[in-house]
């Protein structure tokens, strides 16, 4: 995701898990921010502030009184600055300061001073953590209006195991980017419902009719939507994708769970993205024990699955956004194009399997956006991040 001209002020507060700070810069950076530091005195005896200045291209501020670099009153003109104000890691000294209006040093004084939204993601031992007055604090910021990242469970620096960890980086980057463009996000109020990852059709206990879905291009459209502020639903078949964090996942087996699922959940929804691999058959009978081997060829009496994306079109069209997903070996555009009128889509995302960097399983895709009238749109060879936001943005013009 991309948060060019957009400023993050980021507090570094002392804790050990201080230096993970820099990994987050990094990442922040990478994403083109204009990345702001500020550190507390106890931050600078775990890292070194020269650090957070080489990865950040950007002066630390660490004390009040240090001779200003600019004709301005700094901790007012960062707090002006800023697009998000996240603190990572947050201690409990502050938490108990930024609760209660203390305003003794740099960090908390623009704290303050900052109307922009706050994103706090604390790390202590788990006996502070857990400390009533603590938890108070918590409460209350969140009532002003403060999002967190609670800490993770694990062994902390000091031995003790319990919650207390600093926050997965990759899941605090996630939300300051998603609280950052919340002002611009187009998405926002809007309900979106995205099916990814493949079903699986029982032959007997054991064993299961399923296809190669990775679940990835529907994780990413999820993920897409939910940073660009939809209220998500992810019903999810099988897939090897890591926990889609913040967003509401139904998990299902069956083309038939995935069908009550997706039908329950599209009843409010403003979008729906079909990205799900839906097994077209599944056997007419589950044998309730292990199918048994014997010496000669069976056979497998298969029955047709319900047709989820066409139900949605006879219920929705023209009502809701529906989206379909095809995968072709062949005349690609032609087919996808019969399909899309057929189904009641307003387009399909299509691509063939054949070409390579597209398909099951890979982290690119090469589709093309095609209309129920046959037109098209061929996309470049890209991530399935990229190509999720091609589509929710085509989704959002509709």
């Amino acid at each position: 995701m991309n948060l060019k001209n957009k400023t993050v002020v980021l507090g570094v507060t002392g804790g050990i898990a201080a230096y993970k700070a820099l990994e987050l810069t990094s990442r922040l950076k990478k994403a083109e921010a204009d990345v702001k530091i500020i550190m507390t005195k106890a931050a600078a005896e775990f890292v070194s502030p020269l650090s957070f200045q080489s990865l950040s291209q950007n002066p630390v501020a660490l004390d009040m009184f240090e001779e200003p670099k600019a004709w301005e009153v700094r901790h007012i003109s960062l707090a002006k600055a800023a697009d998000v104000f996240a603190v990572v890691p947050a201690t409990a000294n502050f938490l108990g300061k930024a609760a209660n209006g203390i305003a003794d040093d740099m960090l908390t004084t623009t704290y303050m001073a900052c109307k922009a939204p706050k994103l706090i993601a604390p790390a202590m031992n788990t006996n502070m953590f857990e400390n009533p007055v603590t938890q108070e604090n918590i409460k209350k910021l969140k009532s002003l209006g403060a999002e967190f990242v609670m800490p993770a469970e694990g062994r902390l620096a000091c031995g003790d195991v319990g919650t207390g960890k600093l926050a997965d980086i990759d899941l605090i980057f996630e939300n300051i980017a998603r609280v950052a463009l919340s002002k611009d996000a187009d998405l926002r109020g809007k309900k979106v419902v995205v099916s990814a990852g493949a079903t699986r059709e029982a032959l007997d206990p054991v064993r299961y009719l399923t296809n190669h879905s990775s679940g990835k291009m529907g994780f990413a459209i999820a993920k897409a939507a939910y940073l660009r502020g939809a209220d998500v639903t992810l019903v999810a078949g099988a897939h090897t994708c890591p926990e889609a964090r913040g967003i509401n996942t139904v998990n299902v087996s069956s083309a038939l769970e995935m069908r009550g699922a997706v039908l329950s959940a599209a009843e409010d929804a403003d979008i729906i993205i079909m990205a799900a691999a839906v097994a077209d058959y599944r056997p007419k009978s589950v044998s309730d024990s292990k199918i048994k081997k014997s010496g000669g060829d069976i056979s497998l009496e298969l029955t047709r699955n319900p047709d989820i994306l066409k139900e949605l079109g006879e219920k929705y069209a023209g009502k809701k956004v529906i989206v379909g997903f095809a995968m072709e070996t062949e005349e690609l555009i032609k087919n996808a194009a019969e399909k899309c009128a057929a189904k009641g889509a307003d387009f399909i995302v299509a691509n063939n399997l054949s070409t390579a960097g597209a398909g099951f399983g890979t982290d690119t895709n090469v589709a093309s956006i095609v209309r129920p009238d046959g037109s098209a749109e061929d996309l470049p060879k890209m991530s399935k991040d990229e190509l999720a936001d091609i589509i929710l943005t085509e989704a959002a013009k509709l």
